[in-house]
């Protein structure tokens, strides 16, 4: 018996589609902003000093004495769980004469000492000793604390921000706590992270997780699987969303596509998520009058009761519905109802490089051992994240050269796009960017904008 794909579960979104209403014009935003020094430069002097960044996790900083650097460009902070069980974060530098005082993530810290000259603070950032005291005459050490940035979670999410004066980190992520809090995100623990350098500015790649207009062109095999035509797109402000459903042909095919094909598809693009291999059949005589969505969604619960997690409250609608949640400046959190990816990306040595940051996650029991996650590195050759990701990165170095090329003045944005088109409204509003300089097209002429405080 055939079966053929029903899109039963589009109803809730009322087949919204992923342009919503077309601008009167393109969005036309200036190239050079993803590759010009002096634009990144602003980018480090106004922006990535004021804005809250997804550091690391709870799992990297649960225990006392555990510790995290993160780095963005030039700048460095350390996560540091105290000795009392508070998180806090500071930047990383020694008061004396500038000495990153660690680097990558570690475990049973009783102090944070400077290796150059032995300036020794404890885990709550009090100055306790300092070699030679006397040579610097009154030297109060109450005067020389680390200095202090803002840290904050959101669910097991840890965030660092420059500025201690910034809005609250729950102000920031504006409406998406609340949109996203049936999927109980704190029972995900991180297993592993990867960074990969990548030959792009860190805009270029972040816009790769913003849209879904690529999907019929770079990712063919997603096209039997999913939904890129009624995908549904918010704008908040700082933040936005879009939802993709999984399990059923793209509406742009005008062929039917058999719930075989779909299987196939969905297997061949992410079946280590419901723990099928590559090339496995579609399991039609288990479940004869089974849509593919339906065969998948089963699939899922019983991936996940093999790791004792029992997903019977998730609907098949939130087992297929991927939520994709973009935080301004660089932040896209990918989640269903047993899947959460975390994606960063953040400045290289200059403005035609940058890294992707992959956080991995997985459900797990309640009461589960924690397990502290794995930090790899690897260059954009080095690494394979499966076949859609592969893909999404190995486009990245064309599109940066592209930027460069002299005639292209402005890159040219749809709706559909919209995502990307409010990462520059709030960069133009962080780096005070010139009227001359700015977006033009689109909504950005005298339509209301969302608002964002800075």
């Amino acid at each position: 018996m055939t079966h053929t794909a029903q899109p039963r579960l589009h109803a809730r979104t009322q087949r919204e589609d992923a342009i919503g209403a077309p601008p009167p014009r393109p969005t036309l935003v200036p190239a050079k902003r993803y590759h010009s020094a002096v634009f990144a430069r602003l980018e480090a002097e106004r922006m990535w000093p004021r804005v809250w960044q997804f550091a690391c996790t709870v799992d990297h900083v649960a225990e006392p004495g555990d510790y995290f650097e993160y780095r963005c460009g030039a700048y460095s902070v350390l996560v540091v769980r105290g000795d009392d069980g508070e998180l806090r974060a500071f930047q990383n530098v020694c008061r004396h004469r500038g000495n990153s005082l660690c680097t990558g993530a570690g475990s049973q810290l009783r102090e944070l000492r400077c290796g150059y000259h032995g300036w020794t603070w404890d885990l709550r950032g009090a100055l306790r000793r300092v070699p030679h005291r006397k040579g610097f005459g009154a030297l109060a050490m109450s005067e020389f604390p680390l200095i202090a940035a803002q840290v904050d979670t959101w669910e097991r999410l840890v965030f660092v921000n420059l500025d201690e004066s910034a809005m609250p980190l729950s102000e920031y992520l504006e409406a998406v706590p609340d949109d996203i809090a049936w999927n109980r995100l704190s029972e995900f623990r991180c297993y592993a992270t990867m960074t990969i350098d990548v030959d792009a500015n860190w805009k270029t790649i972040a816009d790769g997780f913003s849209e879904t207009y690529h999907i019929q062109t770079l990712h063919p095999e997603l096209h039997r699987c999913m939904d890129d035509v009624f995908a549904p797109q918010t704008i908040w402000g700082h933040t936005g969303k879009s939802e993709q459903l999984y399990g059923v042909p793209s509406p742009h095919l005008k062929e039917s596509v058999a719930d075989a094909a779909v299987w196939d598809a969905y297997v061949c693009t992410q079946g280590a998520l419901i723990g099928v291999a590559e090339g496995t059949s579609f399991p039609a005589e288990q479940t004869p009058a089974a849509s593919a969505s339906e065969v998948i969604a089963g699939r899922t619960r019983a991936f996940a009761a093999e790791r004792g997690v029992d997903l019977a409250w998730a609907t098949d609608d939130q087992i297929m519905r991927l939520h994709q949640y973009n935080v301004f400046p660089n932040l896209s959190v990918l989640t269903n109802a047993d899947h959460l990816t975390v994606l960063t990306s953040r400045p290289g040595v200059d403005p035609d490089r940058g890294k992707l940051v992959m956080t991995l996650w997985m459900r797990m029991p309640p009461g589960a051992p924690r397990t502290k996650p794995a930090d790899v590195r690897l260059s954009a050759d080095e690494a394979h994240p499966g076949l859609v990701l592969s893909q999404d990165i190995a486009v990245l170095p064309g599109l940066q050269r592209g930027l460069h090329q002299p005639g292209l003045t402005h890159v040219v944005l749809s709706n559909e796009e919209r995502r990307i088109i409010n990462m520059h409204r709030n960069l133009e509003r962080y780096l005070d960017v010139p009227e001359a300089d700015r977006m033009t097209g689109g909504e950005t002429d005298g339509a209301p904008t969302p608002q964002t405080r800075r």
